[in-house]
């Protein structure tokens, strides 16, 4: 192998920056060309290619979002683009790719894996969503639940000098990680995900029971993808209901995607970043660098997208009972 590519597709996350810059470095450590792909998969597409030397990616460890970019790649789907993909990374000379992103990325990579094997292809979870299986925490994740959380204190602060009712949406389309963090670690009443099956009832219950017990303000945090829809729609359902408090809505929205990544997240991006380098190296294909309890785990591509780890039922409980004034 003597020359890699590196390419971030999906959403971005904070952290990207800090495996890019790892690969990279890694690469020349170890004698390899590195090639920076941009825009994902429409950049192989494109033949959208520039050269990395060590220097390109100075000053990047801090920085939110990609330099790299991202986008969207219907022509992906098709095997015209995949071959027109296939061809350029030939003509190109790359061996193998480190590819960063979730569970769409790592599937179109599946794909092309079995059309074109003879292209090594790892992958390092970058998604706030944390919804990958084979790896603990992934890229970005710890960034985007201490902004939610910080937002949340934020919101917190005037629902009380206001006796308002905040709903509060959070991201999280399939996954409800980020709402039970932030909701457990800014004590709100009610947090509600797509993983456990709520109804307007059991909320216009749990929010008398916050009422009677004389609270002047209550929070509930909903992951975008709850069964019931987003926090607009729930706020609407409750109002035709219940009328003891005042209501505001508050949409997170993009705001936990962007800002400088934490500690955690580049360290994790560090450590993954220069791992998926090895991985290649060492003849590794169609698996995902992760981090189970703190040590490294290669999770193959189909495992990682299918197979998401449930919901632990002990941070629910600890909502329920934390939120309880009595």
């Amino acid at each position: 192998m003597k020359k890699i590519a590196v390419f971030t597709s999906g959403g971005d996350s904070p952290g990207m920056n800090a495996c890019i810059r790892a690969v990279v470095r890694t690469a020349i450590h170890f004698g390899l060309e590195a090639v920076g792909v941009y825009r994902g998969y429409q950049g192989l597409i494109d033949a959208d290619f520039k050269p990395m030397p060590s220097h390109s990616v100075s000053n990047i460890l801090q920085q939110g979002g990609t330099i790299l970019r991202s986008a969207r790649c219907d022509d992906f789907f098709s095997k015209e683009g995949r071959k027109k993909a296939y061809d350029n990374l030939k003509k190109e000379g790359i061996d193998g790719i480190v590819a960063i992103g979730g569970d769409g990325t790592f599937t179109g990579a599946n794909v092309f894996l079995k059309e074109y094997p003879d292209i090594k292809i790892v992958g390092c979870p970058g998604t706030i969503d944390n919804d990958l299986t084979g790896t603990d925490y992934t890229i970005g994740y710890d960034t985007a639940k201490n902004t939610a959380m910080e937002a949340i204190d934020n919101i917190k602060d005037t629902a009380n000098a206001h006796d308002r009712l905040f709903f509060v949406e959070v991201m999280g389309r399939d996954a409800g990680y980020i709402a039970l963090n932030a909701g457990l670690s800014t004590g709100a009443e009610i947090v509600m995900i797509p993983e456990h099956v709520s109804s307007v009832d059991d909320l216009l219950n749990e929010l008398e029971n916050c009422f009677q017990s004389k609270r002047t303000s209550s929070i509930v945090v909903i992951a975008e993808g709850d069964e019931l829809g987003g926090a607009q729609d729930i706020a609407d359902m409750v109002k035709e209901k219940y009328d003891r408090y005042e209501m505001r809505v508050s949409i997170l929205g993009h705001i936990q995607r962007g800002g400088r990544p934490s500690c955690t997240d580049r360290v994790r991006a560090s450590r993954i970043g220069v791992q998926a380098v090895k991985a290649l190296l060492a003849g590794e294909n169609g698996v995902m660098v992760g981090l189970k309890n703190d040590l490294i785990s290669f999770t193959p591509f189909e495992k990682a997208i299918k197979s998401q780890e449930p919901i632990n039922g002990e941070f629910l409980e600890a909502v329920n009972i934390l939120s309880k004034v009595i």
